[in-house]
């Protein structure tokens, strides 16, 4: 690994030296191993730094050792036989289907949220998961998702017309996580799952398989239904958080050795030596200086053949280091290097870093600037620049284990605890209070919150089928606007031109992966972040699906701060009473801890409700532009 720093102002070198003058890696893996040797009861959490960082802490006891991320792979390397292991796991698993359905193993769905999926996207779009079942995520209760998803399973199927549902269902393994007691998603579309089976008449013991803590929800369900619980590591134990469950935990080695991915060389990708992991630590330390001095907006650039790797990435880093008031990091991602949207390097608002990741000897494939060609451009420019150059063989996994190390580093120089998720507990609770309401009542419309909303005066209606709320936001704030748009721009301007807001998140809840609809819906979005947020407002944005970014970076959104946030849904055909509940619950955590948040309503996803969502957003640009 090559690691160059341009423009590294104010120097962090003094910052990397800590590491060394304090025997960090030493001391972390004394710790560990004096936790695995004599229990959690024998560390004091007053006494060592490095409990804070990596552990769960309640009262004056340690409950949880997270350092998983790191000794799982210290493990690995006297544990040769674990490659095997899991592959001898998945051929059981499809001897078993094998054996009550005489069929073989031909779909994958994923059920989970965040770090339950996220890493299995990564893997399937930068091309590891070609050679086994075709994998699906089911990472949202929009019934929109699950519908898209069978639909698409039976146009793959190859099969002739008469192959039913039950033929669909025997082919296929169905695999539920979560790595949270609280984690009701998976719960409910494992439910919805299971009904299938039954309706169809076919055993859904042999082909349905999770992954939880005992005692979870997830647990309870799976459990009654007799589905086999699998554990979530290898060495049996419970030290990893969701997001640090990839590489080296079941769940991110079940779909690669489904694939047929060598497991061996995967794992032995996370075996880092002291001179990488300086240095992640040494590209840390640069990170941590820019962002204390207000450039905190970290620009990730990846090599074509990564870029799927870039949310994964961002959740790690935005998940594990966002709960903080104080810090903040914006994993940026799924941008163009344009100058033009950029602020200036010596204007005091800039606050750009740019991160980027090449591998050696690769070569542009199109007419688009490389890596390298790109890097020059920033750094004459003037930007604080880090390179980091990998041979070409690198396996995904070491980059991965590079990035954990990374996100430790940050956390031991500003002391943040990285293994916890407040703020997504907060989401989940209230998320399941208001669904414990809206099973009372009725329906989620019945609730208080709901009609609260819908009755608002705090409202406008855009072309009959768009419909801006910005009843989360403090009185005090009359936004003045002729339409909706203006609105909208009124309150962008609002909360940007003083910094309130730094930058954007444009978030749909719904499906955005499998529909045809919803990939459309993506399409507007991405313009809308592109024409308004980058071009005009120069301010990078999020563009993704709710709730899973809630699980997997709104740990930032809500503890950090600084987001102007807009949560889009669009009206259902069929009953989705828990996602609808998690859409409100979203804008009202948000609230509660004082962010700013409107939402976007539409009549629907037809094309007409797309246009008159794309005229809006520009619409709203050429406010902005007209301001200036």
């Amino acid at each position: 690994m090559l690691l160059s720093l341009h423009h590294d102002r104010p120097e962090s070198e003094s910052s990397f030296a800590r590491f060394q003058a304090a025997s960090v890696l030493k001391s972390l893996k004394a710790l560990d191993s004096r936790a695995r040797r004599k229990g959690l009861k024998a560390l004091d959490p007053s006494r060592g730094a490095l409990i804070p960082i990596g552990m769960e802490i309640e009262g004056r006891r340690v409950v949880k050792n997270g350092y998983g991320v790191f000794n799982l792979a210290w493990q690995a390397a006297e544990h040769p036989e674990w490659a095997g292991k899991i592959t001898a796991e998945m051929d059981k698993i499809r001897a078993a289907i094998k054996a009550a359905h005489h069929v073989p193993v031909q779909f994958l769905i994923w059920v989970g949220m965040g770090g339950s999926a996220e890493d299995k996207a990564m893997y399937q779009s930068v091309g590891l998961l070609r050679r086994g079942p075709r994998l699906y995520l089911l990472d949202s209760t929009d019934p929109v998702k699950l519908n898209s998803i069978l639909a698409d399973m039976k146009r793959r199927s190859g099969s002739p017309r008469e192959f039913n549902d039950a033929d669909l269902l025997r082919r296929t393994l169905v695999i539920g996580m979560a790595m949270g007691m609280t984690s009701y998603e998976p719960v409910v579309n494992l439910q919805k799952l299971a009904a299938m089976y039954d309706a169809a008449g076919v055993d859904s013991r042999p082909n349905f398989y999770y992954m939880t803590f005992p005692g979870s929800l997830l647990d309870r369900f799976a459990a009654g239904r007799g589905y086999l619980r699998v554990p979530l590591q290898l060495d049996e134990a419970n030290t990893t958080a969701g997001r640090h469950s990839a590489p080296m935990n079941r769940g991110s080695l079940y779909p690669l050795g489904l694939a047929g991915v060598n497991l061996r060389a995967w794992i032995e990708g996370t075996f880092l030596s002291q001179e990488e992991i300086d240095t992640a630590w040494r590209l840390a330390s640069f990170l941590h200086v820019q962002g204390s001095e207000g450039r905190d907006k970290v620009t990730l650039l990846l090599p074509r053949s990564w870029t799927g790797a870039g949310i994964w990435t961002k959740q790690d880093f935005e998940e594990s280091l966002g709960k903080s008031a104080e810090y903040g990091l914006k994993i940026v991602i799924a941008e163009r290097v344009r100058l033009t949207n950029y602020r200036a390097p010596k204007d005091p608002r800039q606050d750009r870093v740019f991160w980027c990741v090449q591998l050696k000897g690769m070569q542009a494939k199109n007419a688009q600037q490389s890596g390298a060609e790109k890097l020059a451009l920033l750094r004459r420019a003037g930007y604080p620049v880090a390179s980091l150059t990998l041979p070409n063989d690198t396996p995904l996994s070491r980059y991965m284990q590079f990035v954990h190390y990374m996100v430790f580093g940050l956390a031991w120089l500003r002391e943040i605890n990285f293994v916890t998720q407040p703020n997504v507990e907060l989401y989940k609770a209230i998320t399941n209070k208001l669904y414990g309401e809206s099973e009372k009542a009725g329906g989620i419309a019945k609730t208080k919150q709901w009609k609260q909303t819908e009755e608002s005066p705090r409202k406008s209606v855009w072309r009959g089928r768009v419909t801006l709320r910005w009843d989360r936001l403090p009185e005090e704030i009359q936004p003045q606007g002729a339409t909706a748009p203006a609105v909208y721009a009124a309150l962008l301007k609002h909360f940007t031109v003083d910094r309130q807001a730094t930058y954007g998140e444009l978030t749909f809840f719904g499906d955005t992966r499998y529909s045809v609809p919803g990939r459309a819906l993506r399409a507007v979005l991405d313009r809308a972040a592109e024409r308004l947020f980058r071009a005009r407002l120069k301010l990078p944005v999020d563009v993704y699906e709710g709730p899973a970014m809630n699980h997997s970076y709104h740990e930032m959104i809500i503890g950090h701060g600084g987001c102007f946030s807009t949560i889009v849904i669009a009206e259902s055909g069929e009953p989705a009473d828990y996602h609808r509940a998690q859409f409100l619950a979203t804008q009202m955590a948000l609230a509660e801890r004082g962010r700013t948040v409107v939402s976007i309503a539409l009549r629907d996803l037809e094309d007409a409700s797309l246009r008159a969502l794309d005229e809006f957003f520009r619409q709203a640009a050429t406010q902005i532009r007209q301001a200036k």
